[in-house]
């Protein structure tokens, strides 16, 4: 379970697969339903990506 603000690693993410390996930030404030397929948003990733949607599976907290 994530929440807003949390830091989490992108280990995978299929909605945009250049996102594996960076770092982002949580923006739900609640666990996503059926509007994003149960998968959360996470933004902050690069300049040049834009905020993705991820399983919880593809993600990991990195503690910060």
């Amino acid at each position: 379970m994530f929440n807003a603000g949390d830091e989490v690693e992108i280990i995978s993410c299929q909605d945009d697969p250049r996102a594996a390996g960076r770092t982002g930030r949580i923006v739900d404030e609640v666990p996503p339903g059926a509007l994003t397929a149960g998968r959360w948003t996470v933004h902050r990733i690069s300049v040049f990506i834009a905020p993705v949607l991820c399983h919880s599976h593809e993600l990991r907290k990195t503690g910060r």
